[in-house]
C-alpha cells in the first residue's frame, strides 16, 4: 500500500478545519481496485464488510486514520465494523455517498430564490443511492469547518466532518440509517480556531427548552382538511366576517397541576370554545421554538420548528387540521424583525455576522437587546421568505401576522441621531426590509390561495395593505393601533368627562378605509402593568362591566375585522400571566358568564348580518346618524351591505343615564328589531331596552325622513336591524 503522509489531513480532520473530508475518507478508485479510508481516533480496529467479504483495515496514522485496499474497481455498498476499547458497532460509511444537493439548488440558494429552502437545508430524511438516511446541510460560508454531532455518533465532535459544496458556503453530509427522532447539532469551527455547537437554523423539530438540540423529523401526517383548503382558496377575506381570538397556547388552559397541555388536547378544547363562542380564526402567539417562555415566543431561535413545549410537529399539524375541520382558521404570529443573541442559535452563526447585519447601527435592536436580520443579503432574505412559505406549505396555516413591522420599515426606529445609517438615497426607509415584506406578501397569496398576511404596524406608513403594483406593501390587513389607543382612552374616562374626549370615539372613521383594518384588543394591552381590559374601564364594578360590554358592542359594529386576546370574553379582572391558566372558574359568576354570552351573541349577529363585514373596505358601507352628540355621550351610525341595503343601526349611549324617548333618524321606514342590547339582563345589565324593537314615524330627523323614539340604556350599545332583514 502506498505510503502517504496524512499528518496535515489528520490535523485538519481533528481540529475541525477540513473542508473536503470526502477527498480523504470513503472509497477511492486506485488502479483497478478501491481504497477505503475511515477516521475514528478511538478505534482499535476497523474492518470493511462488503459483498465479497470482510477486509481488515490498516491503521495508517496514529491520529485515527484507517485504510484498506479492496480488489474491486467499483465498490458499491459496504459497511464499517468499528471496535474501540469499550464498544463495537457496524454501520454504513457516510463518506461513500455523493452530495445530496445539485448545482441548481446551490445556485438558487446563493441567488436567494429557493422557494423550498427547507427541502434542501437542515435535516431531511430521504433515500439516497438506494439507502434511507438523513441528509444534513447547513449554510456557514465563513466557517473553517463544520462537524455533525448527534446521538448517532455519540456526540463525538471529532468524527463526521462535513464537506463544503463549491463556493456556496453550504456544508453537507448524508448519514445512512439515521432518521426520525435523532438529536443533533453542528460543531462550527470559526476562523480563530474556536468551536461552538450550533442548533440547526432550519431544524424542523427541537428539544423541549431548556435543552437546545435540533431533532430530525420525518412527518407521516395525513391531512383531512381538503374541504377547508378548497373553500379558503375561493374566499375573499376582506369582504368576509373575521373575528380573531388571539391565544397563547401555554396559558389559555392548563392541566389541574398547572402543567401545559399538548397540541392535540388543546386542539379539541380550543376548537370547542371558538366554535361555541363564534370566533372565525385563532391567532397564536409565536409557536416557533424559543428558549425563554417569558418572551411569549417573540424571541425565536427555531424559525422552522414548532415549539416542543406542546408536542411534535405532527402534533401541531393535528392542531391545525382539527381547527380547519371545525371551520376555524389558524393565523400564526411571525417574527422576522429580530432574533436573540443565544450563542447556540443564529447569532454569529459561523463566527461572523451571518444572519444579522454587521453594522450595529442596523444589526442590533436597541429596544429588545436582540439582533436584526441582514435583509439585504440574498441568503438571509431567502431564509425568511422560505420560512413564511414553509408554514403555509407544511402546516396549512391560513395567515401570518407579522410582528413589529414598524421596526423593520424605519432605519431610525428607536434610535437617536447618529445611531442609525440612512439608505442609499439618504432616507430613513429600510429599502431591503421593504423588498422582503413585498416578496412575502406577493408569494404567499399567489402560491397558497386564501392565505392572508397581517401587519402590526403602528405608524402612518402609507399603503401597508394596498397592492404592491400601486406602491403598497401588499399586506391583506393592518392592525388599527390608532383606533385601539383612542377607544381605550375614551372608555377609561369617567362619563362626566367623556364629552371632552368625544372625538376619540369618532376620529377613527375619518381614516377607517385608508387601509384594510383589523381592530385589535391584543395581548399587548393586558401586560407590563397595563392591567386588564376590565380594569381599564372607568367607574365602580357595575360600570366597569357595563363599559366593557359597551366597548365590545361598539367594536363589533365598527368597520374593520375584530381581534380579541383570550380572557377578554371572560372579563378577566387581572393582568394576563403566561405562567397560569385563564380563570375559567369566573364564568360561574353572573357578570363574567354574562360577558361570554354577550360575546357569543355578538359573533353570531356579526356573521349573520352581511352589512357588518361586506363593505369593510369601503365608505359606502357606513353612514353617520349622529356623530356630534358629545353632551349626551351618544353616537349612532348605520352599516350597509354590498347591495346598498341598510343592515344594522348601532346606537351607543356611553353615559350612565337612561335616555327615554330618544329620537333618532333611520334610513328605512318600518319596524327595526332590537337584535342586541349590551344592557340586557342575560349579560348582567340593568335590563333597560325597547321590548324587542321600534317602529319608525314619518318625522324627519337628522338626515332621514323617518325616525324612531327609543330608550337608550345606560353605558350600553343597542343594535337595530330592519325587521325584514332580521327575519330573513
Amino acid at each position: 500500500m502506498d505510503t502517504i503522509d496524512w499528518t496535515a489531513d489528520i490535523a485538519r480532520l481533528s481540529d475541525g478545519s477540513h473542508h473536503d473530508p470526502h477527498h480523504v475518507l470513503g472509497p477511492h478508485p486506485v488502479a483497478g481496485s478501491t481504497v477505503v479510508r475511515a477516521f475514528h481516533p478511538d478505534a482499535t480496529e476497523i474492518a470493511v464488510a462488503h459483498p465479497g467479504g470482510v477486509v481488515l483495515m490498516t491503521k495508517v496514522h496514529a491520529g485515527g486514520l484507517f485504510e484498506a485496499r479492496i480488489a474491486v474497481p467499483q465498490l458499491g455498498g459496504y459497511r464499517l465494523r468499528v471496535r474501540t476499547e469499550s464498544a463495537s458497532w457496524e454501520a454504513e460509511d457516510p463518506y461513500r455517498f455523493l452530495p445530496t444537493l445539485g448545482e441548481l439548488d446551490l445556485h438558487l440558494i446563493g441567488e436567494g430564490t429557493h422557494h423550498e429552502l427547507w427541502r434542501r437545508l437542515g435535516a431531511r430524511v430521504i433515500e439516497h443511492q438506494g439507502v434511507r438516511g438523513t441528509a444534513f446541510a447547513v449554510w456557514a460560508p465563513n466557517a473553517r469547518g463544520v462537524h455533525l454531532v448527534s446521538d448517532a455518533n455519540y456526540w463525538d465532535a471529532r468524527t463526521w466532518p462535513m464537506r463544503t459544496l463549491g463556493a456556496s458556503g453550504v456544508w453537507e453530509l448524508f448519514v445512512p440509517y439515521v432518521g426520525d427522532g435523532t438529536r443533533y447539532k453542528f460543531r462550527v469551527t470559526r476562523t480563530n480556531g474556536n468551536h461552538v455547537l450550533k442548533a440547526d437554523p432550519l431544524a424542523r423539530a427541537s428539544e423541549r427548552p431548556p435543552a437546545t438540540a435540533s431533532i430530525v423529523d420525518d412527518s407521516h401526517y395525513a391531512w383531512e382538511d381538503a374541504s377547508w383548503m378548497r373553500s379558503r382558496a375561493a374566499a375573499q377575506p376582506v369582504n368576509a366576517p373575521m373575528a380573531v381570538y388571539e391565544v397563547h397556547l401555554g396559558s389559555w388552559q392548563r392541566a389541574e397541576d398547572n402543567t401545559v397541555l399538548g397540541y392535540r388536547e388543546l386542539a379539541h378544547r380550543l376548537a370547542d370554545h371558538c366554535h361555541s363562542t363564534g370566533f372565525t380564526h385563532v391567532e397564536l402567539l409565536p409557536v416557533m421554538e424559543h428558549p425563554y417562555g417569558g418572551s411569549w415566543g417573540y424571541q425565536v431561535t427555531g424559525y422552522y420548528s414548532p415549539t416542543a413545549r406542546y408536542g411534535t410537529p405532527d402534533d401541531f399539524r393535528y392542531f391545525v387540521d382539527h381547527m380547519h375541520q371545525r371551520g376555524i382558521g389558524v393565523i400564526l404570529d411571525w417574527v422576522p424583525a429580530h432574533f436573540p443573541r443565544d450563542d447556540w442559535a443564529l447569532a454569529r452563526f459561523d463566527g461572523t455576522p451571518l444572519y444579522e447585519h454587521p453594522d450595529p447601527r442596523r444589526g442590533e435592536h436597541p429596544d429588545w437587546g436582540t439582533y436584526v436580520f441582514n435583509y439585504g443579503r440574498n441568503e438571509v432574505r431567502n431564509f425568511l421568505v422560505a420560512n413564511a412559505r414553509y408554514w403555509a406549505e407544511e402546516f396549512h396555516i391560513d395567515g401570518l401576522r407579522v410582528d413589529a413591522v414598524a421596526s423593520m420599515l424605519y432605519l431610525d426606529y428607536s434610535r437617536r441621531p447618529g445611531q442609525w445609517l440612512p439608505n442609499r438615497h439618504g432616507g430613513r426607509e429600510h429599502l431591503e426590509a421593504i423588498i422582503l415584506l413585498r416578496e412575502v406578501n406577493e408569494q404567499l397569496p399567489r402560491d397558497y390561495p386564501g392565505v392572508i398576511t397581517i401587519a402590526e404596524e403602528s405608524t402612518a406608513w402609507p399603503g401597508v395593505s394596498r397592492p404592491i403594483a400601486g406602491g403598497g406593501l401588499g399586506f391583506t390587513f393592518k392592525w388599527n393601533m390608532g383606533w385601539m389607543h383612542d377607544t381605550l382612552d375614551y372608555f377609561a374616562q369617567d362619563s362626566v368627562y367623556r364629552r371632552y374626549h368625544h372625538q376619540k370615539l369618532t376620529f377613527g372613521l375619518w381614516y377607517a378605509w385608508s387601509e384594510n383594518f383589523i381592530l385589535p384588543l391584543s395581548h399587548d394591552e393586558v401586560v407590563h402593568l397595563k392591567g386588564s381590559l376590565l380594569g381599564k374601564m372607568s367607574g365602580d364594578r357595575w360600570r366597569k362591566f357595563a363599559n366593557l360590554r359597551a366597548l365590545f358592542g361598539w367594536m363589533w359594529a365598527h368597520p374593520g375585522k375584530k381581534l380579541l386576546f383570550m380572557g377578554g370574553e371572560l372579563a378577566h379582572p387581572g393582568e394576563w400571566s403566561h405562567q397560569t391558566s385563564l380563570p375559567w372558574h369566573l364564568l360561574e359568576l353572573p357578570e363574567h358568564g354574562g360577558m361570554l354570552r354577550l360575546m357569543t351573541d355578538l359573533c353570531a349577529r356579526y356573521r349573520d348580518i352581511p352589512a357588518l363585514y361586506e363593505l369593510d373596505d369601503s365608505s359606502n358601507g357606513f353612514h353617520w346618524i349622529d356623530a356630534g352628540n358629545a353632551d349626551q355621550n351618544v353616537v349612532a351610525f348605520v352599516r350597509f351591505d354590498a347591495h346598498g341595503h341598510p343592515g344594522l343601526a348601532c346606537v351607543a349611549n356611553l353615559s350612565p343615564v337612561v335616555h327615554h324617548e330618544f329620537r333618532m333618524g333611520l334610513p328605512l321606514a318600518g319596524r327595526w328589531d332590537e337584535v342586541l342590547n349590551t344592557d340586557a339582563d342575560a349579560y348582567g345589565g340593568s335590563g333597560q331596552g325597547n321590548l324587542g324593537g321600534v317602529e319608525t314615524e314619518p318625522v324627519r330627523w337628522q338626515a332621514y325622513p323617518d325616525s324612531v323614539r327609543m330608550t337608550l340604556p345606560p353605558l350600553a350599545v343597542v343594535w337595530l336591524a330592519p325587521a325584514a332583514a332580521a327575519s330573513a
